[in-house]
């Protein structure tokens, strides 16, 4: 039973993130001529919850309009569109990146029940940073949403799932296809700084933006709330975080692929 379900569980997440990665890039790039439509104030996943129970106060949220910040102007005129395509993403796909994030929370119960090897620890620091972005970034600012960098963020971690899961489900079937090994421990090398930089960036878009500094003058004036300063620290440890995982996975890498003669020999196999 547990093999099909966690089979199950990757082969629907999979298909989820593969939704994601597909109509972020069909609307960065305008495959289907719709982007131009998208706005960029659009309902969020905590505006949906809130119309299916609409008698909970807490769970409403109001919506403010937004406009493309002065990036643009400095952006060469070849740029510009997909710069504003890249701002409205989260009109597309925002909906669904937060439900499909949320279901990670099952990955921490598969490693509380001994269905998986995964370390407890990391597992749930790699869950519980992306539904921090998720929902307590990006629902709660809608200066996020409408930022580009939003569109980078999803677009490294949907590719990233998309092969994870799918590599995990060949698995469960028995079978290590090489292409999918090798994309595993290969795609991080620019997916990963890419997502990270992007998520920290986005931490950064939420600071105010009246006192670059935090001091104790701008606390006094109210410039600088307490979830501010919490906001600053997560955005200052994001970087050592991320070169630590970054080597980490250097170190996989080395450790499942080889180099050299060993990489060739597996590619052969």
């Amino acid at each position: 039973f547990v093999k099909y379900y966690l089979f199950t569980y990757n082969v629907l997440s999979t298909i989820g993130w593969a939704y994601i990665l597909i109509f972020t890039v069909i609307h960065v790039l305008d495959l289907d001529g719709k982007s131009s439509s998208i706005a960029y104030t659009s309902p969020t996943a905590s505006f949906t919850l809130g119309r299916l129970f609409s008698s909970i106060p807490f769970l409403r949220t109001t919506q403010k309009i937004n406009t493309v910040g002065g990036l643009e102007a400095r952006l060469h005129p070849l740029l510009v569109p997909f710069y504003r395509r890249a701002a409205t993403t989260f009109g597309r796909i925002g909906i669904a990146t937060a439900w499909i994030q949320s279901c990670a929370l099952l990955e921490v119960l598969h490693v509380l029940l001994g269905w998986v090897r995964s370390p407890l620890q990391t597992t749930a620091m790699q869950v519980s940073s992306r539904l921090f972005l998720v929902w307590g970034i990006v629902e709660q600012f809608e200066s996020v949403r409408s930022n580009p960098l939003y569109a980078s963020m999803v677009f490294a971690w949907s590719l990233t799932e998309v092969i994870r899961y799918s590599f995990y489900a060949c698995n469960l079937l028995g079978y290590e296809p090489y292409v999918l090994l090798y994309l595993r421990y290969t795609t991080f090398y620019v997916l990963y700084p890419l997502g990270a930089s992007s998520e920290a960036f986005l931490i950064y878009a939420t600071l105010p933006s009246t006192s670059p500094i935090p001091s104790w003058s701008s606390w006094i004036m109210g410039m600088w709330k307490p979830a501010d300063y919490i906001r600053a620290t997560l955005f200052l440890i994001w970087w050592p975080g991320l070169y630590i995982m970054y080597t980490y996975m250097i170190k996989q890498r080395r450790k499942t692929l080889g180099s050299g003669r060993s990489l060739a020999a597996k590619k052969t196999d």
